[in-house]
């Protein structure tokens, strides 16, 4: 995922602020981490530089 990306994520439920976590990173995007909605207490994982954004009770 670009880090650029990150400035036009929302929650998909809500639509609220993300918390990025990253916790590996090469010099073009974030290869893995999360992305935290503190107000719906769900968390999206980024896996091989894709953030999962579907929400998690479907």
């Amino acid at each position: 995922m670009k880090r650029d990306l990150y400035d036009i994520l929302c929650c998909p439920v809500c639509k609220g602020d993300l918390e990025l976590v990253v916790k590996e990173e090469n010099e073009v995007e974030i290869m893995t981490g999360s992305l935290i909605c503190h107000a719906c207490s769900v968390t999206y994982p980024i896996e091989e530089g894709i953030p999962n954004l579907l929400p998690q009770n479907i």
